[in-house]
């Protein structure tokens, strides 16, 4: 029982929980709409910081590659220098170690002289052929062991500048064979190695801005899977090398020391990748804030919301409320009292809608307490009234009796005309007042009109020409009572009395799709469409005192539905047709009643 009722409650809510539901759903569509949109452009605006943050970095790496290319072309100037070519030379002779000194120390000059105009060189190392070495700039020494793998490095070069990212201290070293020319002719013979050693976190820290926001770029060498800048990056080896192998430009990845956001781009110019990694939370550490802050904004309002909507609904329902129970008291209280009852103080001034409800129910209240007296006085009045039309009434019996007299005189003296009216009159009268359903069977509302001519054919003899087309299946079909003999009686009327000539007067019955045609033709003035006009719009009084065409239209309304009635086609000079438009229906009346109400 209480489950029954708790659905009750729910299909029927009252104005207050219909109020709070539509508040509360128009509020969280807004909400979930608002926050849709706002992760729709937060998306757009992260993959615009994602597609930036990886043309930045695209952009350093060629800046970085670029300033590679400037010292692979300084390696080049270096070993195709003349001075050094001709020292190099003359060292490929012997010479006496007085001699020897004498030409390291030019070549050295030389070496300075080129590694001090450049901030991107570290030093610069000279191997001759005969296993001498010049060093410029920092005089950090190679290890003889570093010494043996870059001379057949260089070999292998046969000329060409190669880079090697097996040094130390985040140095890259630039390694370029020496061949010997005179001129314009080359004769490559070896004359030494030369090793550049580049400052790489000057080049990268003149190329990028990264380590602003937190991030570190990180050079690995595809091949080795080696890190060449920096030393101690912020991914394990294990983790750098994974990274190298994925396809995208950019993401998201938690890694051990973190969370990271990671750009990538692979070099046109070396075998390396460039990978920068931010820490998470400090890149998005203020989109994350708002983020957060925009949601939290949207709840309040969400709350604040509802609960303005739910004192605004009450403030709405709690009147209402109360004057309901008001009614509520009145309908089960003295009558006697009933003023007293009502409302108490109305406020005259306030012009919502509850207060003119209240002043307008006050005012109803008192106009009932008028009615009652009125009502009381007329009742005595009625009761008179109907008293004596009681007294005044005519027994419709003794008229039967008095007809049913009449008929047996008129056979008894042999005056069939006479009988046949008479009996056609009293068939017409117990019709008309004995029948208490509205609906008959066509059959039935025939006999009714087959009555009425036989007694206006007696006064118009050959002037009155009834004709009649109805099929046999059709005679079942439920009508309103007194729906064709009025039509036919208009039709004497106004198409047969006011001329001499013979009035064809038919009445035919059709079945269509969706119901039945009733037609009432006559072949006397007809009328004119203005005239029928205002006929319809009840601007003409007509002469008839029985039960007329909108009357007829009226029942059937009522009993079919608004789609059903009358129509008239008339023209002037040309005779009347009134069809009546009704459903098909076969059967009991109650059964019509429950098709008419669906």
């Amino acid at each position: 029982m209480l489950l029954d009722k708790n659905k009750s409650a729910f299909k029927n809510p009252g104005i207050f929980n219909k109020m709070i539901m539509l508040i509360s759903f128009l509020l969280l569509l807004s909400f979930l709409f608002s926050l849709i949109f706002l992760q729709y452009v937060y998306r757009i605006y992260d993959h615009q910081i994602y597609g930036k943050a990886s043309e930045v970095l695209g952009m350093s790496s060629v800046s970085i590659e670029n300033g590679l290319k400037e010292l692979e072309q300084l390696s080049f100037t270096v070993v195709s220098d003349e001075q050094i070519q001709n020292c190099l030379r003359q060292l490929l002779d012997h010479p006496s170690p007085y001699e020897r000194q004498l030409l390291h120390n030019k070549i050295i000059n030389r070496l300075v002289a080129f590694a001090g105009a450049e901030k991107y060189v570290y030093s610069m190392i000279l191997m001759d052929a005969n296993d001498g070495v010049m060093t410029a700039g920092n005089r950090e020494w190679l290890s003889e062991t570093l010494q043996d793998q870059l001379k057949p490095l260089a070999i292998a070069g046969a000329g060409s500048n190669i880079w090697f990212t097996q040094g130390s201290k985040n140095s890259l070293l630039a390694v370029r064979q020496i061949k010997s020319y005179t001129g314009s002719a080359f004769t490559l013979d070896n004359l030494g190695t030369l090793v550049i050693r580049i400052r790489v976190e000057r080049i990268i820290a003149d190329s990028t801005s990264f380590a602003e926001d937190g991030g570190q770029l990180i050079v690995v060498d595809k091949g080795t899977g080696r890190s060449v800048y920096p030393g101690e990056p912020l991914l394990l080896p294990k983790e750098l090398a994974r990274e190298v192998q994925r396809p995208e430009a950019y993401r998201t990845v938690r890694y051990s020391t973190g969370r990271y956001f990671v750009t990538k781009t692979n070099s046109s110019y070396m075998d390396w990748t460039y990978i920068n990694a931010t820490p998470f939370n400090e890149m998005f550490r203020q989109i994350t804030f708002v983020k957060r802050l925009v949601v939290i904004s949207f709840g309040c309002i969400l709350l604040l919301g509802l609960l303005l909507g739910y004192r605004l609904a009450r403030s709405i329902v709690r009147p209402i409320s109360k004057l309901t129970e008001k009614m509520q008291r009145i309908e089960k209280g003295d009558l006697d009292n009933l003023e007293e009852q009502a409302l108490g103080f109305v406020s005259q001034t306030a012009q919502d809608e509850v207060s003119q409800l209240n002043r307008t129910f006050k005012m109803m209240i008192r106009r009932i307490r008028e009615l009652i007296d009125e009502n009381y006085a007329k009742q005595l009045v009625i009761r008179e009234t109907e008293l004596k039309a009681l007294q005044a009434q005519i027994n419709p019996h003794f008229l039967y009796n008095t007809l049913e007299s009449i008929n047996w005189l008129a056979k008894v003296n042999r005056q069939k005309q006479i009988s046949e009216m008479v009996e056609a009159l009293g068939f017409l009268l117990r019709s008309s007042i004995g029948l208490k359903d509205p609906l008959i069977s066509l059959e039935k509302e025939l006999n009714i009109v087959r009555s009425y001519v036989i007694i206006q054919q007696t006064r118009f003899e050959e002037r009155l020409d009834f004709r009649l087309d109805v099929p046999d299946g059709l005679l079942d079909a439920l009508i309103p009572k007194l729906t064709l003999q009025p039509l036919v009686e208009n039709a004497i009327r106004y198409a047969l009395e006011p001329n001499i000539e013979p009035c064809i007067i038919s009445i035919s019955i059709s079945r269509r799709e969706d119901g039945l045609d009733l037609r009432v033709s006559d072949n006397g003035p007809g009328m004119s469409a203005e005239f029928i006009r205002k006929l319809q719009e009840g601007r003409i009084q007509t002469r008839g005192e029985g039960i007329g065409l909108a009357n007829i239209t009226e029942r059937i309304q009522i009993v079919f539905g608004q789609e059903w009635g009358t129509e008239i086609e008339s023209r002037p000079g040309g005779g009347t047709a009134i069809l009546v438009h009704i459903p098909y229906v076969r059967g009991e009346y109650r059964h019509v009643q429950i098709t008419a109400g669906r």
